[in-house]
């Protein structure tokens, strides 16, 4: 992955912390096969990267819990959009073709509980309806499936000019490449992370657009990235379905409790990882 050097983005753009965890599971352990995909349970007992907190920015707070990333939103984007009814609307300047839904964006507060030590192995986890991840700016990232679990393609034409748009709750989320993060920080970066725990990066890896042909039935693949220079799986965005995660997580993905409030009035989606019962090697 190429250097970002805007001075803006240099907190996003540097590798994140180390830092010893105790436990199994977690990165770049475990055999490697076919291409580059993990293919059975992982444990480590080496050093692990840490997320920097500080790279979320516009409606997201993140900060580290024991062994779980957890990322505070509003889901309201840091960019404009003819979604909005307020000073932060814009109208619309993209693609020829757009569709405006009725839908405007609302504010929805949600924590997200994202595992730090992300398990791999078994059948692919089924992504739910509604988040299934968070992107560094705090808007949540969705399924290749509209209302209904069915086919994205004719909701396309209602996404704005930075690639999203609100759900009838008035969510406001990501099926596609994040478009605002891509241009801020580059079609290469890191953009956010799924539940499962694994990363989401763009669409340009190692100077060359990424297909589908390049990833696994999930949508991802295992190397060393920027970030996570002892390696890492990871997704992509790609410009053709199913767009960020595919069969489902790669990680093991429990459980995800959505509508309960704490007592900040916040919505929470909660991950709870699975223990590797694969003996240490």
């Amino acid at each position: 992955m190429q250097t970002v050097h805007s001075s803006a983005v240099h907190a996003i753009a540097r590798p994140g912390r180390r830092a010893f965890l105790t436990g199994g599971g977690a990165l770049a352990a475990g055999a490697l096969f076919g291409g580059g995909l993990y293919t059975a349970c992982l444990r480590s007992a080496r050093a692990a990267v840490l997320p920097d907190v500080n790279r979320f920015t516009g409606a997201a707070r993140a900060r580290i819990e024991g062994d779980m990333l957890v990322v505070t939103t509003t889901c309201l984007p840091d960019h404009g959009s003819p979604y909005f009814r307020d000073a932060r609307y814009e109208s619309y300047n993209g693609r020829a073709r757009f569709h405006q839904s009725p839908g405007v964006i609302e504010q929805r507060n949600m924590v997200f509980r994202i595992p730090l030590k992300p398990e791999t192995g078994g059948a692919p986890q089924r992504t739910p309806m509604g988040p299934m991840g968070v992107a560094l700016n705090g808007v949540p990232f969705f399924n290749q499936y509209s209302g209904g679990g069915a086919p994205l393609s004719h909701e396309i034409v209602s996404f704005d000019q930075y690639n999203g748009h609100p759900a009838p709750d008035g969510m406001y989320h990501y099926h596609v490449e994040p478009y605002a993060l891509t241009r801020r920080f580059g079609r290469d970066a890191l953009l956010g992370y799924l539940l499962d725990g694994h990363p989401v990066y763009g669409p340009v890896e190692n100077g060359r657009e990424v297909s589908n042909a390049d990833l696994d039935e999930c949508h991802g693949h295992a190397h060393a990235t920027r970030d996570y220079p002892e390696g890492v799986y990871h997704y992509h965005t790609t410009a053709e379905a199913p767009y960020i995660a595919g069969a489902g997580f790669r990680g093991r993905f429990e459980r995800m409790r959505r509508g309960a409030l704490n007592r900040a009035g916040m919505e929470i989606a909660y991950i709870e990882p699975v223990v590797c019962s694969t003996p240490r090697a």
